[in-house]
């Protein structure tokens, strides 16, 4: 029987009786998430019941004149949800409705008037300005650094969460070793040496609550050894800046190229530490490249520490892997990774190698900190690593962003012609600049104005530089990507048509 694929047919004509769906409706690119969303709502609403039954996937794909893959995703996704399981023979079935959100309740009427929405941009960010960023009310968010939340493998984590379960013993749920669970830092030791080419013993590994957590702890111990300076790139991450100099830790800009950061300026800072990003350079996209990662290994040997933090390695589509810095010094290199990229943020769970000498003053440090990081969600993390459902979860989630990708790439030509994209091969944002004449502040506020959320490069320089936009792509749809790029570009177009702004009128400055 033959398997080839079958010429383009025209959907306007298609459809099922099955709950009355028409693939017409659905966005171009979309097919997937759009028939995932018509079947939570009928089983939000009652008309596919608990107990009751889906077409088979390849019947639903024949009516619909779509492929099969288009529903096997969109019931996979249930499934994570853990709103439908797959019961042999007996088909896939509803296990569970989604839960209802409480009803709204009326607010109570301001005191004062609500700032506007692009206020958050009106000062220097300071510590709280994610939070704030986060918090201001947006139809598209395209903010850098989430992945793809609804992803989560809700179903693959409850049945990695009730395996642990029965396997605890009543001691098992007192305090922990403050590196870890022991369970756990052997699955992330095999993991690293799996897919980032890193050799650790698990006794190596410090388990931290997320990067922000691994870099506070390291500047606690570089700043107990009289290290109060770390090189960081420029542009890089406002986030981690901050979070150093939280610690009482001062920065020292290094420019950052299309072969990673400048070596040469890293000697000349004088900065005895230095915070990289090497495998997927943020916010830039490059990579470190052999002869600059040859460089920057003399410069370690020299005396220096490389702080690496393993920034998006895992999500790479047009380039081979890179190794990790730590797989070539693991005794001039501090190594972080965390899985918030890979499943959730809201986790906060990481791990952190250092070198043998600065291993022990690390585990005070997190003892001191917390004790040590909740044991049961490490305990099925490790379950979901080495059962290879993490791996098979990473797969999906490749695929997944690839599209999403060229689906920004393709609104990017389409509505801001002009830019110039960086960082495509791997990560889960995009850097893209334009020419000077409008500051990118101003324009991340103008279109946060207009419920579209992203970071202007700016505020992650240190040096003056053109103004560009920080774009993250896997937490959206294909339609709303298209909507939110859509919006930049008429934001940035009226932008630089305008008039002269009069000054003293409360027009938002742009921040170099």
């Amino acid at each position: 029987m033959s398997r080839s694929k079958t010429p383009p047919v025209d959907r306007s004509t298609t459809g099922a009786d099955f709950l009355q769906l028409n693939p017409a409706d659905a966005p171009v690119g979309g097919l997937s998430e759009w028939l995932t969303g018509r079947l939570r709502q009928a089983i939000s609403d009652g008309r596919l019941p608990v107990g009751s039954r889906l077409p088979a996937t390849r019947a639903l794909a024949a009516e619909l004149r779509v492929s099969r893959g288009v529903v096997t995703e969109a019931y996979q996704r249930l499934t994570e949800d853990g709103q439908v399981a797959g019961r042999g023979r007996a088909g896939t079935v509803v296990l569970a409705a989604p839960v209802a959100p409480p009803p709204a309740r009326p607010a109570p009427p301001p005191t004062a008037p609500a700032p506007p929405a692009g206020d958050v941009f009106t000062a220097p960010p300071g510590t709280e300005v994610f939070e704030a960023l986060r918090s201001a009310p947006a139809r598209i968010d395209l903010s850098p650094g989430v992945p793809d939340l609804a992803a989560f493998p809700r179903a693959a984590w409850l049945r990695a969460e009730r395996a642990v379960l029965g396997t605890l013993s009543a001691s098992d749920f007192g305090y922990g070793d403050p590196r870890g669970a022991p369970a756990f830092r052997l699955a992330v030791a095999n993991w690293l040496a799996r897919n980032r080419g890193v050799r650790a013993d698990p006794d190596e590994v410090v388990v931290v609550a997320g990067v922000a957590q691994a870099l506070a702890l390291l500047a606690r111990v570089l700043r107990g050894d009289g290290v109060d300076r770390v090189a960081v790139e420029d542009p890089g991450s406002l986030g981690a800046r901050q979070q150093l100099r939280n610690w009482y830790v001062d920065v020292d800009p290094v420019p950052v190229d299309a072969h990673g950061i400048r070596v040469d300026e890293l000697r000349s800072s004088g900065a005895a530490a230095v915070l990289l990003t090497p495998a997927h350079q943020f916010p830039t996209g490059v990579v470190l490249d052999g002869p600059r990662r040859r460089e920057l290994v003399r410069w370690a040997d020299e005396g220096g520490l490389v702080i690496e933090d393993d920034y998006d390695a895992e999500h790479r589509y047009d380039r081979p892997p890179v190794p990790a810095l730590r797989s070539l010094r693991a005794d001039r290199v501090c190594y972080a990774g965390s899985v918030s990229k890979l499943l959730a943020p809201a986790l906060r769970t990481g791990w952190l190698l250092v070198p043998r000498r600065h291993h022990e003053a690390v585990v005070a440090a997190k003892r001191d900190t917390d004790l040590g990081n909740a044991v049961l969600p490490q305990l099925v993390l490790a379950r979901l690593m080495e059962s290879g459902d993490l791996e098979r979860r990473l797969r999906l989630l490749r695929r997944r962003h690839r599209a999403r990708r060229d689906a920004m790439i393709t609104a990017l030509r389409r509505h801001l012609p002009g830019a110039r994209v960086h960082g495509a091969a791997a990560g889960l944002h995009l850097m893209v600049t334009f020419d000077a004449g409008v500051g990118d502040v101003e324009v991340a506020a103008a279109a946060l104005a207009r419920g579209v959320k992203a970071h202007p490069l700016s505020w992650h320089r240190h040096r003056d530089g053109e103004p560009g936009l920080v774009l993250g792509y896997a937490a959206g749809s294909a339609s709303g990507i298209e909507e939110g790029v859509a919006v930049l570009g008429e934001v940035l177009r009226g932008l630089v048509r305008r008039p002269e702004p009069v000054r003293g009128k409360g027009v938002v400055p742009p921040r170099r």
